[in-house]
């Protein structure tokens, strides 16, 4: 059992008090701890008192006496303000204090604010969330954490609390990387999967008809499930399919949305990708291998 299992006396700060931070704010509360917030929006902080946790005025106010500082806002500027800019929360951190820091901003800004904070023997956590602001809400975010693995003992029975999947992504930083990785593979899934959907419309198939067949097969089960795991993450890139085929395909779906004025951007960018690993002798090999070419391409 942890000190902080053991002790629900200490003193818990919370910085960023909207849809993601206000419920995780609140379910600490209800597991026992005091909790200060503190929002740029008034209303926010009150709704959070309502739900029974301590008002704060200012950042400051809300990094006093406290244990450990999180902080949930949208943008690295909104960090730094909160940390350093004026009535920020290092006027009041105390030396041994950890700032937990679950925003989604730039890894290099995140490692700039740890850098500083070490120096005033502040521990600091990276720990962005996985998932919506429901799960937040029920407690089973996925949590990806950036710390040394002391740090993230002494901090999993807050965790627990806030997510019911916390994974330990490699050390300090690697969880603010991995958020930015997870972000720019959905974020360019979602302009992918209107493309097809669109391309599909356009040439008289049903979207329920579209769904059924993508959901079967990896265009909708996503190729980290399915066909990178048996071929190219284990050294295999034997053609199931080869990179030569996917690219014929994909310039028919190409050409195909020429014809018919849809903008398919991915589909182009793809399609020179496919072309980079032909002029790297790779056309025989499976479509997976796309994989191998980008790390060629990058000297790994």
């Amino acid at each position: 059992m942890s000190t902080i299992e053991r002790n629900k006396m200490i003193n818990i700060g919370f910085i960023g008090l909207g849809t993601m931070g206000g419920p995780m704010a609140a379910n600490l509360v209800k597991g026992g701890y005091s909790v200060k917030g503190f929002d740029i929006e008034p209303q926010l902080t009150d709704t959070f008192v309502n739900l029974g946790g301590k008002k704060a005025n200012n950042c400051a106010e809300a990094a006093s006496e406290v244990d450990f500082l999180f902080t949930m806002l949208p943008m690295h500027d909104h960090v730094n303000s909160a940390i350093f800019g004026e009535d920020g929360a290092i006027e009041t951190l105390r030396t041994g204090a950890t700032v937990i820091d679950m925003s989604t901003i730039n890894p290099i800004e995140s490692d700039k604010i740890r850098d500083f904070l070490k120096k005033k023997d502040i521990k600091m956590i990276d720990a962005p969330i996985g998932r919506t602001s429901k799960e937040a809400k029920e407690g089973k975010s996925l949590l990806m954490v950036g710390a040394d693995k002391e740090d993230i003992d002494l901090v999993t029975p807050l965790f627990d609390i806030l997510g019911d999947t916390i994974v330990d992504c490699g050390g300090p930083g690697t969880g603010a990387r991995m958020k930015i990785i997870n972000n720019y593979m959905t974020t360019i899934l979602n302009v992918l999967s209107a493309e097809a959907l669109t391309l599909a419309t356009s040439m008289g198939i049903k979207t329920e008809v579209c769904l059924n067949v993508l959901n079967q097969t990896p265009a909708g089960k996503g190729h980290l499930s399915t066909t990178y795991p048996v071929k190219v993450l284990k050294g295999d890139i034997t053609p199931a399919f080869m990179i030569d085929l996917a690219l014929k395909d994909l310039r028919i779906g190409n050409a195909l949305a020429k014809e018919l004025n849809i903008p398919l951007a991915l589909g182009e960018t793809a399609k020179n990708a496919y072309i980079t690993a032909q002029d790297q002798g790779r056309g025989k090999q499976d479509w997976t291998a796309i994989y191998e070419s980008l790390l060629q391409q990058v000297g790994e």
